[in-house]
């Protein structure tokens, strides 16, 4: 089983989700997030002065799936998220040991 983490533009969360549903990914956790990458922020104006936007909005994605989905995930998480422009966003994947349905005590593969 693995986690994914996708941190990607807060307009792209309904293109993800409806992509990670057509795989059959059954839940997400969903976060707002602020961050920056290589695009560090960006110069807006207001009432006519000039201030730095260090923390850009993002949307913070996580799924828990099946080693067998993994690359099917990744994909379509890409594909999906992606304007081809800076700050796209980031896509990590971490091992996990194990997963436990607290109704139900089911655990492994099982509680996906």
């Amino acid at each position: 089983m693995k986690l994914i983490t996708a941190i990607i533009k807060p307009f792209k969360l309904d293109d993800v989700r409806e992509a990670l549903s057509a795989l059959g990914v059954q839940g997400m956790t969903v976060t707002e997030a602020r961050g920056f990458g290589r695009q560090k922020g960006h110069t807006e104006l207001y009432r006519g002065a000039e201030y730095v936007v260090d923390f850009l909005p993002k949307i913070k994605l996580e799924a828990a799936v099946g080693t067998e989905l993994v690359e099917d995930v990744i994909a379509a998480i890409a594909k999906a998220a992606s304007t081809g422009k800076i700050g796209d966003g980031k896509i990590f994947v971490t091992e996990l040991i194990n997963v436990v349905r607290i109704r139900t005590g089911e655990t492994g593969t099982e509680a996906l």
